[in-house]
């Protein structure tokens, strides 16, 4: 009997057939990033914050770092306590979101952080810099654009790289009230309600600040969410002019001698000494016997007399006060502030001595990021589309077939 021959697959068929549908899921994954920007027409800056995940265990003062920030100023920011011993040493657990404080500038026609550097290490690409130390918050095309980096260019080890990073402001103003504004990377998973119900806002709120017609989201996209806050009225030439505090955050002011924050129960700003070893002009308020934020209050017939000193800002390097007194029918309740709470703790996964992880891991001589390479380009939506963040689960998968082909050829 004539027995019929077989062939089998020509393994470099399979290799290339694998790597170009990789390639296209890869690339395809990452075309259509979208985030929320706002178009601006002079060089005024202001405040904003942006949701960063840790990609690794890091210390308190490596998160800052990556960000050019206070220490202190990161803690606060968060609700975390200042005061503990080694607060800023604390290592923090990989994959925590914290709300980081930057400066909102207009560039080019539309608001976005650049007073971010970051000196690259032997470990490190454009793609892993952006998506995993990052994360995702910018895009590897966006930094070449950003440092007049050529595609194909080799960027070496030890070469600061600008790293610019979404934020909007909106004029500090959500449907008429104080709000400060967070860029959120949308996780896989995520969907505008959930995000909504963890920032205690609504659906059509998030929908509204980002110009969306319909509650489509995908991993990657940027949003601006809009977190109630308490705003001050400090004269124009007060260094903190324009301070203004998201509600369940501190911001430190004055040179960390005040602390200010939003009332649990209202959106009044409530401004306080802080406990740091900093030394600091008077705090008190003339010939009342009062500290700033101290409130004396006696009953009489007539009702209740308040006097209070409140914080008016920080002028001339000199901390200013202002005493009011006002007749009231009841003494008021004292407001209750947000309690700082200890920062979470990671285990301790590497020695505190050593440098911070590199980000990523390496497969076969490539590293994998997070972060798309797409062109980024405004849509009549008001979105930015491509060069942000997505496509984790598909690069997971590609990685995953890619790594297979090699190994059918081996």
């Amino acid at each position: 009997m004539e027995r019929k021959k077989t062939t089998s697959p020509n393994p470099s068929s399979i290799f290339f057939f694998v790597f170009f549908f990789v390639f296209f899921v890869f690339f395809a994954a990452m075309a259509d990033c979208k985030s929320t920007i706002e178009p601006c027409s002079n060089a005024d800056s202001c405040n904003a914050l942006v949701g960063y995940s840790l990609y690794a265990d890091l210390k308190v003062s490596e998160v800052a770092s990556l960000f050019q920030i206070d220490p202190l100023s990161l803690l606060a920011i968060n609700g975390y306590d200042l005061s503990a011993p080694g607060s800023t040493d604390r290592i923090l657990p990989a994959g925590l979101l914290l709300r980081v404080p930057v400066v909102c500038s207009c560039e080019a026609g539309i608001r976005r952080s650049v007073s971010v550097r970051y000196v690259l290490r032997p470990s490190d690409s454009l793609i892993s810099v952006a998506g995993s130390v990052y994360g995702g918050l910018v895009s590897a095309d966006q930094i070449r654009e950003a440092n007049g980096i050529g595609d194909g260019e080799i960027v070496d080890s030890g070469r600061s790289v600008l790293v610019p990073l979404p934020c909007v402001c909106f004029n500090y103003t959500d449907n008429q009230l104080p709000a400060v504004f967070l860029s959120y990377v949308v996780r896989p998973g995520d969907t505008v309600a959930t995000i909504a119900a963890a920032y205690s806002t609504t659906v059509s709120d998030v929908m509204n600040v980002n110009a969306m017609s319909n509650p489509s989201i995908s991993a990657g996209d940027i949003l601006a969410i809009a977190l109630p806050a308490c705003a001050s009225s400090f004269s124009r030439y007060a260094a903190d002019y324009g301070l203004i505090a998201a509600k369940g955050s501190i911001v430190l002011a004055a040179n960390r001698c005040v602390q200010c924050s939003c009332g649990l129960s209202d959106l009044d700003l409530y401004c306080l000494p802080t406990t740091l070893p900093v030394s600091c002009t008077s705090m008190g308020c003339a010939n009342s016997g009062l500290m700033l934020g101290g409130i004396a209050t006696q009953t009489s017939s007539a009702g209740c007399s308040v006097m209070s000193c409140s914080y008016t800002g920080f002028i001339n390097s000199t901390i200013t006060t202002q005493l009011t007194t006002s007749l009231q029918p009841k003494c008021p309740v004292l407001s209750q502030l947000t309690a700082p709470s200890p920062p979470p703790a990671a285990p301790v996964r590497r020695p505190a001595t050593s440098p911070a992880p590199a980000p990523g891991p390496v497969m076969n001589g490539f590293r994998w990021g997070s972060t798309g390479l797409g062109p980024v380009a405004e849509t009549p939506s008001g979105k930015v589309t491509g060069g942000t963040a997505a496509g984790n689960a598909a690069q997971a998968v590609g990685v995953a077939l890619l790594v297979a082909a090699i190994r059918l050829l081996l």
